[in-house]
């Protein structure tokens, strides 16, 4: 007699991991801790816990629509390329159109809980943010242009001016100058991954600066954005929105970038690439723990 096989329905755990998974927790967590830098640097000190609650709350449900449309659209590069073919829709743990009307509910009630408890402008960013990722970046510009990350790059930016409008209502110099840090930083971030996942890239079709222009001048990008996040991170020094401790920490962890981004110059092997992009992902978190640092200690 033949055997009949059976075909189990997900259990409820793997169901909610495959939804968290379309989340990208993982990039979320860096989006929502520069989030509360920020936030702790425009009240300097901790806000208020409720409006702390609400804004992470709000910010968790944008990063992860955003996310999850993103996941949504890219599902058949995301077949192609290694690194990305587990993810939940290559994978077919859930229906796609389940992740879609996922990734739009968390949009529609991210900006209503921005709206009714924290402010109106911190709900149009992050709307804005939100739009930006999905329709300039995942839809244009990643399939069209080398320079997609570094104009993509801006929708990960958006968060910290999320956080300071959350606390003043408004947007300062120095949210703007955190803003640019975020925004510079990205690049060599992503480039040094793109180095490390170029055959991925090449297969998916997807023009990432290393495919494109080659990875010599992936190397000298890496190296001229890194000098100028540096001079980024000292304008803040400048402009007497931080002090001496935030400082140190930006020239230290500057040099870190730079002494790496030479490096991968001049070594121009894989070693290099991934031990600078594993550096970054450490300098932004180090870099906006500084900032928090400073604020509460000069406050």
């Amino acid at each position: 007699m033949q055997k009949v096989s059976v075909v189990r329905a997900p259990t409820w755990r793997a169901t909610i991991s495959a939804y968290v998974n379309l989340m990208k927790p993982h990039v979320t967590v860096l989006l929502l801790g520069t989030t509360l830098a920020a936030m702790t640097v425009a009240a300097g000190g901790m806000p208020p816990f409720g409006l702390v609650v609400a804004t992470m709350l709000g910010g968790l449900m944008a990063a992860g629509s955003a996310n999850c449309i993103n996941c949504y659209w890219d599902r058949d590069i995301d077949l192609i390329m290694s690194r990305t073919r587990n993810r939940t829709l290559p994978a077919h743990r859930i229906p796609e159109t389940h992740a879609l009307i996922f990734g739009l509910g968390l949009g529609i009630s991210s900006f209503a809980l921005f709206a009714l408890f924290v402010n109106p402008l911190s709900a149009a960013l992050a709307v804005s943010a939100i739009l930006f990722y999905i329709l300039v970046y995942t839809m244009w510009l990643k399939r069209t242009t080398p320079q997609n990350i570094v104009i993509g790059g801006a929708a990960g930016a958006v968060p910290v001016l999320i956080g300071w409008a959350a606390v003043t209502n408004s947007i300062s110099l120095s949210a703007i100058w955190m803003f640019l840090i975020i925004f510079l930083w990205t690049p060599p971030h992503f480039w040094a991954l793109s180095l490390l996942l170029k055959k991925d890239y090449e297969r998916a079709g997807v023009p990432m600066l290393p495919v494109v222009v080659g990875e010599a001048e992936t190397y000298r990008q890496i190296l001229l954005y890194s000098l100028l996040l540096l001079a980024a991170t000292l304008v803040l020094f400048a402009t007497q929105a931080m002090g001496y401790l935030y400082l140190a920490v930006a020239v230290m962890l500057g040099a870190g970038m730079l002494l790496l981004s030479i490096r991968l110059l001049r070594e121009r092997t894989l070693s290099s690439a991934r031990t600078l992009f594993w550096f970054s992902n450490y300098y932004l978190a180090l870099l906006f723990a500084a900032m928090v640092i400073d604020r509460v200690v000069r406050s």
